[in-house]
């Protein structure tokens, strides 16, 4: 076992794995990875308030624990990530404009792709 100094988290180890890898070549826990992975960003939006930030501007129901981990309505997730990814670039200190749900979903995610790439 290595010591904690020179170790990498697993998730940065996970993102080093080939794409083609299925859930069994990982290991039996990798179809859940994608769950843990949801709940740590919901930690993380609620350390930075996105409930009061977010949610109450737009009128929005909370994210669930899996919300981003299932696709189960593609164009309400859609939506709400261009949401959280436009507040998060305002947080950064960049005006960004806030996508609303009429626009076209191509602009959206190349508007929000170029401001990512000017970092």
């Amino acid at each position: 076992e290595e010591s904690g100094a020179g170790r990498r988290p697993e998730r940065e180890r996970e993102r080093e794995r080939p794409a083609e890898e299925g859930p069994a070549e990982r290991g039996p826990g990798a179809a859940f990875h994608m769950f843990v992975v949801m709940e740590d960003l919901l930690d993380k939006l609620k350390l930075l308030s996105y409930e009061e930030e977010v949610l109450r501007r737009h009128n929005m129901r909370p994210l669930s624990r899996h919300y981003f981990a299932l696709a189960t309505k593609p164009g309400e997730q859609f939506f709400m990530f261009c949401t959280l990814a436009a507040w998060l670039i305002s947080r950064a200190g960049r005006p960004f404009e806030q996508p609303q749900e009429d626009d076209d979903p191509n602009a959206v995610i190349s508007s929000v792709l170029s401001e990512l790439r000017s970092f």
